[in-house]
Protein backbone atom coordinates (compact mmCIF):
# COMPACT_ATOMS: atom_id res chain seq x y z
CA UNK A 1 0.00 0.00 0.00
CA UNK A 2 1.66 2.79 -0.95
CA UNK A 3 -0.94 6.12 -0.26
CA UNK A 4 -1.58 7.23 3.10
CA UNK A 5 -4.19 5.66 4.96
CA UNK A 6 -6.13 9.38 4.98
CA UNK A 7 -6.34 9.16 1.55
CA UNK A 8 -7.97 5.88 1.36
CA UNK A 9 -10.23 6.70 3.92
CA UNK A 10 -11.38 9.69 1.78
CA UNK A 11 -11.40 8.00 -1.46
CA UNK A 12 -13.58 5.00 0.43
CA UNK A 13 -16.02 7.68 1.03
CA UNK A 14 -16.07 9.51 -1.69
CA UNK A 15 -16.58 5.94 -3.82
CA UNK A 16 -19.48 4.67 -1.82
CA UNK A 17 -21.46 7.95 -3.42
CA UNK A 18 -23.66 6.92 -6.57
CA UNK A 19 -21.85 7.16 -10.14
CA UNK A 20 -18.26 7.32 -8.46
CA UNK A 21 -15.79 4.57 -8.45
CA UNK A 22 -12.87 3.98 -6.77
CA UNK A 23 -10.27 5.29 -9.85
CA UNK A 24 -12.94 8.49 -9.72
CA UNK A 25 -12.59 8.61 -6.08
CA UNK A 26 -8.46 8.32 -5.98
CA UNK A 27 -8.32 11.23 -8.78
CA UNK A 28 -10.86 13.81 -6.85
CA UNK A 29 -8.62 12.42 -3.87
CA UNK A 30 -5.70 13.88 -5.37
CA UNK A 31 -7.49 16.81 -7.09
CA UNK A 32 -8.78 17.84 -3.24
CA UNK A 33 -5.54 17.44 -1.68
CA UNK A 34 -3.49 19.41 -4.72
CA UNK A 35 -5.73 23.06 -3.78
CA UNK A 36 -5.40 25.23 -1.15
CA UNK A 37 -6.75 24.91 2.49
CA UNK A 38 -9.13 27.79 1.62
CA UNK A 39 -10.63 25.89 -1.55
CA UNK A 40 -10.87 22.99 0.54
CA UNK A 41 -12.39 24.31 3.44
CA UNK A 42 -14.72 26.81 1.24
CA UNK A 43 -16.42 23.12 -0.09
CA UNK A 44 -16.64 21.65 3.38
CA UNK A 45 -17.95 24.61 4.61
CA UNK A 46 -20.38 24.61 1.62
CA UNK A 47 -21.58 20.85 1.98
CA UNK A 48 -22.05 21.22 6.15
CA UNK A 49 -24.55 24.67 5.09
CA UNK A 50 -26.41 22.66 2.44
CA UNK A 51 -26.88 19.52 4.85
CA UNK A 52 -28.40 22.15 7.64
CA UNK A 53 -30.25 24.45 5.24
CA UNK A 54 -31.74 22.01 2.35
CA UNK A 55 -35.07 20.78 3.51
CA UNK A 56 -38.03 19.54 1.58
CA UNK A 57 -40.53 21.83 0.05
CA UNK A 58 -43.88 21.29 1.94
CA UNK A 59 -45.95 21.98 -1.07
CA UNK A 60 -44.39 19.58 -3.50
CA UNK A 61 -41.30 17.73 -1.87
CA UNK A 62 -38.67 19.10 -4.01
CA UNK A 63 -35.48 20.64 -2.59
CA UNK A 64 -35.94 23.91 -0.49
CA UNK A 65 -34.02 26.31 1.16
CA UNK A 66 -36.92 27.50 2.93
CA UNK A 67 -41.00 26.80 3.42
CA UNK A 68 -41.63 26.62 -0.43
CA UNK A 69 -38.89 25.51 -2.97
CA UNK A 70 -37.65 27.84 -6.23
CA UNK A 71 -40.49 26.27 -8.53
CA UNK A 72 -43.25 26.57 -6.29
CA UNK A 73 -42.39 30.26 -5.62
CA UNK A 74 -41.97 31.10 -9.29
CA UNK A 75 -45.50 33.10 -10.15
CA UNK A 76 -45.08 33.00 -13.47
CA UNK A 77 -46.03 28.60 -13.67
CA UNK A 78 -48.85 27.41 -14.07
CA UNK A 79 -50.71 26.33 -11.25
CA UNK A 80 -53.61 24.22 -13.16
CA UNK A 81 -50.60 21.78 -14.76
CA UNK A 82 -49.11 19.53 -12.20
CA UNK A 83 -46.07 16.67 -13.35
CA UNK A 84 -45.73 13.74 -10.95
CA UNK A 85 -42.60 12.52 -10.54
CA UNK A 86 -41.08 9.60 -8.64
CA UNK A 87 -37.59 11.28 -7.92
CA UNK A 88 -35.75 14.86 -7.22
CA UNK A 89 -33.51 14.55 -9.88
CA UNK A 90 -36.48 13.22 -12.26
CA UNK A 91 -37.60 17.54 -11.58
CA UNK A 92 -34.31 18.53 -12.61
CA UNK A 93 -34.06 16.45 -15.78
CA UNK A 94 -36.85 18.09 -16.89
CA UNK A 95 -36.29 21.29 -15.77
CA UNK A 96 -33.30 21.37 -18.26
CA UNK A 97 -35.31 21.22 -21.21
CA UNK A 98 -37.43 24.31 -20.71
CA UNK A 99 -40.37 22.60 -22.37
CA UNK A 100 -42.63 22.73 -18.66
CA UNK A 101 -44.02 25.47 -17.07
CA UNK A 102 -46.22 23.84 -14.66
CA UNK A 103 -45.54 22.62 -11.09
CA UNK A 104 -44.86 19.47 -9.75
CA UNK A 105 -45.04 16.73 -7.19
CA UNK A 106 -42.56 14.66 -5.73
CA UNK A 107 -43.55 10.92 -4.36
CA UNK A 108 -40.01 10.17 -3.30
CA UNK A 109 -40.66 6.59 -4.58
CA UNK A 110 -42.61 4.52 -6.81
CA UNK A 111 -45.20 1.41 -6.31
CA UNK A 112 -43.07 -1.45 -5.82
CA UNK A 113 -44.88 -4.32 -4.25
CA UNK A 114 -41.11 -6.25 -3.69
CA UNK A 115 -40.19 -3.83 -1.96
CA UNK A 116 -43.20 -3.28 -0.03
CA UNK A 117 -43.99 -0.11 -1.25
CA UNK A 118 -47.43 0.70 -1.77
CA UNK A 119 -49.42 3.77 -2.32
CA UNK A 120 -49.22 4.66 1.29
CA UNK A 121 -45.92 5.43 1.29
CA UNK A 122 -46.07 7.80 -1.93
CA UNK A 123 -48.19 10.01 0.16
CA UNK A 124 -50.78 10.56 -2.65
CA UNK A 125 -53.30 11.98 -0.01
CA UNK A 126 -50.70 14.90 -0.64
CA UNK A 127 -51.46 14.63 -4.62
CA UNK A 128 -55.69 14.66 -4.17
CA UNK A 129 -55.01 17.70 -1.81
CA UNK A 130 -53.31 19.99 -4.19
CA UNK A 131 -55.84 19.15 -6.69
CA UNK A 132 -58.73 20.06 -5.66
CA UNK A 133 -56.80 22.91 -3.28
CA UNK A 134 -55.17 24.73 -6.77
CA UNK A 135 -58.08 23.25 -9.14
CA UNK A 136 -55.63 21.33 -11.55
CA UNK A 137 -56.97 20.68 -14.33
CA UNK A 138 -54.42 18.03 -16.04
CA UNK A 139 -52.09 15.62 -13.70
CA UNK A 140 -48.73 14.58 -16.19
CA UNK A 141 -47.33 11.17 -14.88
CA UNK A 142 -43.47 10.91 -15.25
CA UNK A 143 -43.13 7.90 -13.75
CA UNK A 144 -39.97 6.22 -14.91
CA UNK A 145 -41.20 3.73 -18.15
CA UNK A 146 -40.38 0.71 -16.54
CA UNK A 147 -42.50 -1.63 -14.52
CA UNK A 148 -42.82 -0.10 -10.88
CA UNK A 149 -42.92 3.29 -13.05
CA UNK A 150 -45.83 2.05 -14.95
CA UNK A 151 -47.86 0.39 -12.09
CA UNK A 152 -47.51 3.50 -10.33
CA UNK A 153 -49.09 5.65 -13.49
CA UNK A 154 -52.13 3.16 -13.81
CA UNK A 155 -52.64 3.36 -10.11
CA UNK A 156 -52.74 7.42 -9.94
CA UNK A 157 -54.57 7.46 -13.39
CA UNK A 158 -57.67 4.60 -11.53
CA UNK A 159 -56.91 7.25 -8.40
CA UNK A 160 -57.94 10.15 -10.65
CA UNK A 161 -60.95 8.41 -12.92
CA UNK A 162 -63.63 9.65 -10.98
CA UNK A 163 -62.33 13.31 -11.13
CA UNK A 164 -62.80 16.10 -13.75
CA UNK A 165 -58.60 15.72 -13.99
CA UNK A 166 -57.33 15.28 -17.67
CA UNK A 167 -54.56 12.26 -16.78
CA UNK A 168 -51.69 11.74 -19.02
CA UNK A 169 -48.37 10.32 -19.08
CA UNK A 170 -45.32 11.38 -20.90
CA UNK A 171 -44.34 9.86 -24.48
CA UNK A 172 -42.58 6.83 -24.62
CA UNK A 173 -39.59 8.27 -26.86
CA UNK A 174 -37.79 7.33 -23.46
CA UNK A 175 -36.65 4.16 -24.02
CA UNK A 176 -38.72 1.47 -22.13
CA UNK A 177 -36.97 0.54 -18.78
CA UNK A 178 -34.51 3.57 -18.50
CA UNK A 179 -34.45 6.10 -15.99
CA UNK A 180 -35.50 9.89 -16.50
CA UNK A 181 -32.11 11.26 -15.41
CA UNK A 182 -30.11 9.88 -18.03
CA UNK A 183 -32.55 10.87 -20.81
CA UNK A 184 -30.88 13.73 -22.68
CA UNK A 185 -33.01 17.19 -23.42
CA UNK A 186 -34.47 16.70 -26.65
CA UNK A 187 -35.78 12.99 -25.98
CA UNK A 188 -37.46 14.41 -22.59
CA UNK A 189 -38.97 17.56 -24.18
CA UNK A 190 -40.63 15.18 -26.97
CA UNK A 191 -41.81 12.96 -24.37
CA UNK A 192 -43.67 15.63 -22.48
CA UNK A 193 -44.82 17.56 -25.84
CA UNK A 194 -46.09 14.16 -26.73
CA UNK A 195 -47.78 13.16 -23.79
CA UNK A 196 -50.59 10.74 -23.95
CA UNK A 197 -54.10 9.51 -22.30
CA UNK A 198 -53.51 7.24 -19.31
CA UNK A 199 -56.48 4.50 -19.31
CA UNK A 200 -57.78 3.96 -15.76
Amino acid sequence: MFLPRRFIEVSARLSSLPGIGPKAADRLVFYLLDQSDEDVRALAEALMAAKREVTFCRRCGNFAQGDLCEVCRDSSRDTKLLCVVEEIRDLSAIERTGAYRGLYQVLHGRIDPIAGIGPAELRLDRLLERITLDGVREVIVATNPNFNGDITAMYIAKLLAASEVRVTRIATGIPKGSDLEFADVFTLTQALEKRTDVQS
